[in-house]
């Protein structure tokens, strides 16, 4: 036998070890066909059993070549810990124990010469999130009663688009006193206030787009739900730019301009606008760097789509040409507002950091009006190949730079004439209604969410690092993968259907916040309702502090 170097990888280098028990497997094979990753194959052992026939003791040797299940330990097939195997055996035979001794961190980047790209989640877990240490404090009760969650009439509604103050807004007294309108005001969109994050076809399989785009129209055809939701970077299926369904999608234009040249041949053919465009400067799971989608996603139809070939698909970190906020501004007024005539609400995305701030004064101060939206996206943002230094260590939580701006705001008179939408890490705990209404109190205007919308449809990451693997195209339950066999493994239906339920679920956790501090409206800026359990987090977020 070989003799093994202490160099060569084995399972305990792996963040996951497999435990098999033989006695229990019947070599089905279902464990070995369901792992997308190849992290288990099948092997032949030999076994040595020592027996004795005769009366007296008499021991003899017998050797077997047994079939088993073994795990494979290399960089390119390792154990994720999805638990697929454990689903699909039906002996309970097999399962994925994490491993607290694992050199993966190090070996990879020893032996493969390339950090680790995660799917979506960060590695570091820094205890409790800021979020968890606010509760809602203030109760109405004798002088100003709280509201009936169930029988009183709630309104659930965020701009989307710019706020003009009055004395701004183009009308005029008419000679008989009556309002004339003189010029045109900013296209403005009332919407539900939690967006389905951008996504792009590309980044989700075709049937997990589909299942999004699928309970998007149902919450507003058959629930009355104004939810709209962002097509992310690359592009839109052409019929669906085509149809009466357009007018739920906000469209994303980001750094690399992938699919725009379809969404413009597309124009002529639109019977509705979009719900608005948004344009993508940053995101916070990666500040400071470009969107990329790795060459094992671009499937045929993504190629169709972004008219490009079959390779890495890499935005550069910035957009060419927008390299100050007066002239990104400019920009955007001559050319995706004017695409649609000045119907189209324009909003800018960009990562949490310290200059965040000074963007969202700059952007209040637009001359041109023209500025829809400000959508702030904290570090535990998603996204499915940054790679983990950037995941782990850049960027800014999204509590404290939402307060700054919304406070900036404030101290000039203009809050609310730009929506602040915010995000990152919001419902990681399954509770998107907790952390929405938290967050508007804090004086974002609504919340988007991605990564909360995969798990709904049954993805099996956590920030604990099971799975996360949604950059290698091999996502077990066919969510992040454009291989038709892992594709399938979706049923675009009940994900959808999951979604939907979710959001109706929502809907009836935020009245129920709503209603004991008296508030039929969306409590926007009404930090008063807020206490914090932690001194540091309210004299930072200037609310009151509990113990």
């Amino acid at each position: 036998m070989e003799t093994v170097k202490v160099q060569d990888i084995t399972a305990n280098d792996l963040p996951w070890v497999i435990r098999y028990d033989a006695s229990r497997c019947t070599l089905c094979g279902s464990c070995v066909a369901a792992c997308s990753f190849r992290a288990i194959e099948f092997k032949v052992e030999r076994r040595r059993m020592v027996f004795s026939e005769g009366d007296l003791p008499e021991p003899k040797q017998r050797f077997s070549a047994v079939p088993v299940i073994r795990q494979v330990s290399n960089l390119k097939q390792y154990c994720r810990g999805c638990g697929i195997c454990t689903k699909v055996c039906p002996n309970d035979a097999i399962e994925a124990v994490r491993n607290p001794d694992t050199r993966h961190p190090i070996v990879i980047r020893c032996v493969a010469g390339d950090s680790i790209k995660r799917g979506g989640r960060k590695n570091l877990e820094a205890g409790t999130r800021t979020l968890d240490k606010l509760r809602i404090g203030r109760i109405s009760q004798m002088t100003d009663p709280s509201l009936d969650a169930q029988r009183h009439t709630f309104d659930l509604l965020a701009p989307f688009g710019r706020i003009m103050p009055p004395g701004k807004l183009p009308f005029r007294i008419g000679a008989d006193g009556k309002l004339e309108p003189e010029g045109q005001a900013p296209p403005v969109r009332w919407i539900y206030p939690v967006v389905i994050g951008d996504m792009s076809i590309g980044a989700l399989s075709w049937r997990m787009w589909e299942a999004v785009a699928m309970a998007t129209a149902y919450l507003n055809e058959e629930c009355g739900l104004p939810v709209r939701m962002c097509s992310g970077e690359g592009g839109v299926p052409v019929r669906l730019l085509k149809s009466k369904y357009l007018k739920y999608l906000i469209l994303q234009i980001a750094s690399g301009h992938f699919g725009w040249n379809r969404i413009v041949k597309a124009m002529p053919d639109m019977i509705e606008d979009p719900a608005g465009v948004l344009i993508k400067i940053g995101q916070g799971a990666k500040p400071g760097d470009g969107g990329l989608l790795m060459a094992q996603k671009v499937a045929e139809h993504i190629q169709a789509i972004r008219g490009v070939p079959k390779a890495d698909l890499l935005s550069p970190p910035n957009h060419q040409g927008l390299y100050s906020i007066e002239e990104s501004v400019q920009k955007m007024f001559l050319s995706f507002n004017a695409a649609f005539k000045f119907r189209v609400p324009v909003a800018i995305k960009v990562a949490a950091s310290a200059t965040s701030v000074s963007v969202f004064n700059n952007l209040v101060r637009d001359p041109y009006n023209i500025v829809g939206g400000f959508f702030l996206d904290g570090i535990d943002g998603g996204t499915g190949a940054a790679h983990e230094v950037s995941l782990d260590h850049t960027g800014h939580p999204i509590v404290s730079k939402l307060r700054d701006c919304y406070l900036a705001a404030v101290s000039q008179g203009r809050q609310g004439q730009i929506p602040l939408w915010a995000a990152g890490g919001l419902g990681r705990a399954g509770d998107l209604a907790a952390d929405a209404f938290k967050m508007i109190a804090l004086g974002a205007n609504g919340v988007f969410t991605g990564k909360l919308i995969l798990q709904m449809a049954g993805c099996i990451g956590n920030e604990m690092g099971r799975c996360n693997a949604c950059n290698t195209g091999l996502c077990p339950v066919g969510i992040t993968t454009q291989e038709p066999r892992l594709v399938h493994r979706l049923d675009p239906e009940k994900a959808a259907q999951n979604i939907v339920n979710y959001f109706l679920a929502m809907d009836q956790e935020l009245k129920k916040l709503m209603a004991p501090i008296g508030n039929s409206s969306l409590p926007v800026g009404r930090a008063d309702a807020l206490v914090a359990t932690d001194r540091g987090v309210a004299e930072r977020l200037q609310i009151q502090y509990v113990c």
